[in-house]
């Protein structure tokens, strides 16, 4: 790294008057990675600056929920890509039928690349909705997310000993259900855990999962029931684009999973591992880090769904939401 970079230079902890705000922490973060981080090039080709290891806290327990405030996070977006992983669904149609963008660039790029057909993502959206079977031949991402948290694959032996013995497929596991079941149940539990990490699975996916593995804990309260909080372990984080959405999505299955157990929500903690900025994203930095943060909005839920898998865009609302604007930056692909 030289000291020739102006805006690294110039990238310092906004000022104490913030700091107790809980968006302080991401803001921190994105600065120090920018000022701090090593240089490295990855498999996007754009480069990064990244550090390893980070964690921030957020309070869920007084009803808010941590949506970035120092640009405007699409948050009607990051519930749909929720909900949609609870469906266990791995296709964009649904998302792309609800406008809901975030993941048409993979299977896009791939049609590109197999077809030589330099397609625009406008069209290739219209005809993921038109046409049943172009949507089944490019709009899958492989068992991304949603497969692996509902339908993680079992394996019965069938024969063989040792190395060579044989399986067969059995009764996919729904990682979520089991959850629920467990915190209910047994909340002191050390196990209440999921994850999208399949090792055998992981070179069919679009892109293996980054928020990666879930933890919950329930605390015990005065008067009966429980405080439920979670941990979030993300591999990799794109600190530009991807976290707005992760740390509210971690956020609100915090709250959807409190309701199903009769528990008040805790905090949301999160673990972030490689905590990186793409090179091509400066002017992001420097904007969003010279903006004071506001107050985090309130999530109302406005029903109990039948089912952790029942519940609907619907059934949440957010008040209070004020933010800066939404900064536009590229994705890497």
């Amino acid at each position: 790294m030289t000291g020739s970079d102006p805006l690294k230079a110039a990238v310092k902890p906004v000022s104490a008057g913030h700091a107790s705000h809980p968006e302080q922490q991401y803001l921190d973060l994105l600065a120090r990675v920018w000022r701090e981080g090593s240089e490295r090039r990855d498999r996007t080709g754009v480069g990064t600056r990244a550090l390893f290891g980070a964690t921030m806290r957020f309070d869920l327990s007084d009803g808010t929920v941590p949506l970035l405030t120092t640009k405007r996070v699409f948050w009607k977006s990051a519930a749909k890509e929720l909900l949609w992983f609870l469906s266990g669904n791995t296709n964009i149609r649904p998302l792309v039928e609800q406008g809901v963008h975030i993941w048409t660039d993979w299977p896009l790029d791939r049609y590109r690349r197999e077809t030589g057909d330099e397609i625009g993502r406008d069209a290739f959206e219209a005809r993921i909705v038109a046409d049943d079977d172009f949507a089944e031949q490019w709009g899958d991402l492989g068992p991304v997310y949603g497969a692996q948290w509902v339908g993680w694959p079992s394996y019965e032996p069938v024969g063989g000993d040792g190395p060579d013995r044989l399986y067969r497929e059995g009764k996919p596991i729904n990682q979520i259900a089991e959850l629920v079941e467990g915190l209910k149940r047994n909340p002191a539990s050390r196990r209440h855990i999921f994850t999208g990490w399949n090792v055998a699975k992981l070179g069919t996916m679009a892109l293996p999962p980054c928020h990666m593995t879930y933890q919950y804990f329930v605390e015990p309260i005065e008067g009966g029931g429980g405080r439920l909080s979670g941990i979030l372990y993300q591999r990799s984080c794109d600190l530009g684009l991807g976290f707005g959405f992760n740390i509210f999505e971690h956020a609100l299955l915090i709250r959807m999973l409190a309701d199903q157990c009769g528990y008040v929500p805790g905090e949301a903690i999160w673990m972030g591992a490689d905590c990186h900025v793409y090179l091509n994203h400066e002017h992001l930095v420097a904007e969003q880090i010279a903006r004071a943060p506001r107050a985090f909005p309130t999530l109302v839920m406005k029903r109990t769904a039948p089912s952790i898998f029942d519940y609907q865009l619907s059934d949440f609302d957010l008040i209070g939401y004020d933010p800066h604007p939404h900064i536009a930056a590229p994705v890497a692909v």
